[in-house]
């Protein structure tokens, strides 16, 4: 890396802050990280300790950083990718989204979890989608598979434990 020997001070610290997020979608919490690990890699110059949490907020005020948009943003990816509204409540409490900014991402995750899971036994040909009818070892493992990706065991049964070619159908 070209710039890992400079030592930081209050201007590259806020340049680091707005090359991250114009190129990433990312929420307070990542960015505080992102900063704090370069300032632990390159140090610190100014005689002034490092103001991340003033710089996060001004970024946040600027419109740079919005944590209820980056929420569901994710949870939409997650999801369409197959995965449940486990593993997406998950993967928003490590960004550390609250609760209030992460509600409708939960909602989206919560709407979409039939679609997701269905996608999920459709990539791992698992259930209606698989070839032959799987040993009940195979099964087992591709439970733990479903469970793992953040879907409901009931779910997950119903598409584990369907036969090849079934047609599952989705119950309210």
């Amino acid at each position: 890396m070209k710039n890992s020997a400079k030592t930081l001070d209050g201007e590259s610290l806020n340049r680091l802050a707005i090359r991250y997020v114009e190129r990433y979608g990312t929420s307070r919490k990542k960015l505080a990280g992102y900063l704090q690990r370069k300032i632990r890699e390159r140090d610190w110059q100014d005689a002034e300790p490092p103001a991340v949490e003033q710089l996060v907020e001004r970024m946040a005020t600027l419109g740079y950083i919005d944590d209820a948009l980056y929420a569901q943003n994710k949870a939409s990816a997650l999801t369409r990718r197959g995965y449940g509204t486990r593993r997406v409540s998950h993967a928003l409490y490590q960004a550390g989204i609250s609760e209030e900014d992460g509600r409708e991402a939960f909602r989206i995750s919560e709407a979409n979890s039939w679609a997701a899971a269905e996608k999920f036994a459709r990539k791992r040909r698992i259930g209606p989608f698989a070839e032959t009818q799987q040993e009940a070892d195979k099964c087992r493992k591709q439970l733990q598979a479903f469970l793992r990706a953040g879907h409901d065991f009931d779910v997950a049964s119903r598409f584990v434990f369907a036969k090849p070619g079934e047609e599952i159908a989705q119950e309210d």
